[in-house]
């Protein structure tokens, strides 16, 4: 899959108001997409190990909370990237589309949080600089994924439980939980 159809295939997409509840904290997140010989992939990145962090330690689309200072949630996406792995999306992307809020929730409970996905799709390949929250950042194959081929079951204690819940294993790195959410709707959109 080429820059011009993950371009036109996002292009198209209008998810319409996606449900925001203004009594929920607002956060965004970015997924840069580039073109590759195996099909597309997008940038990840694993959460540092910091005791205050919810997701501490996870894979994670880089992103973060809304701050004043942002014109909008486009904003947050394009600065938390930038704070987190180094990347200048406003002259190393282009813009495509916003995808469904989602609602966060952390070890099984609301967290009073929604969480809006961007997509962007990389002009100029940018060198990752690692910010304190990302221990690590890499690209990760959508096409494998949804192919199957790193199909996993995460382990995850809620409220008391074992669960079992869907994620894909690639390396020694796990991606599930609201990261999984985001990217199966995208792997959906885009049709792999």
């Amino acid at each position: 899959m080429d820059a011009l159809h993950l371009e036109r295939r996002l292009a198209r997409h209008d998810p319409g108001d996606g449900g925001h509840d203004p009594t929920f904290r607002q956060a965004a997140v970015a997924a840069l997409l580039r073109p590759a010989a195996g099909g597309p992939e997008v940038l990840l990145m694993r959460r540092s190990v910091t005791p205050t962090d919810r997701w501490s330690g996870q894979i994670a689309l880089p992103g973060g909370g809304f701050e004043d200072t942002d014109d909008d949630l486009w904003e947050t996406a394009t600065r938390e990237s930038h704070e987190e792995v180094g990347v200048d999306l406003k002259s190393g992307a282009r813009r495509l589309c916003r995808l469904e809020r989602v609602d966060a929730s952390a070890r099984g409970r609301p967290v009073g949080l929604q969480v809006t996905p961007f997509t962007f799709l990389e002009t100029r390949a940018s060198e990752l600089n690692l910010g304190p929250e990302a221990s690590e950042a890499f690209w990760f194959p959508l096409a494998a994924a949804a192919a199957g081929e790193l199909d996993h079951r995460h382990r995850a204690e809620v409220r008391g439980q074992t669960l079992l819940l869907p994620a894909w294993r690639t390396e020694e790195r796990v991606v599930w939980g609201l990261t999984h959410r985001i990217l199966s709707g995208l792997i959906d959109l885009l049709a792999i």
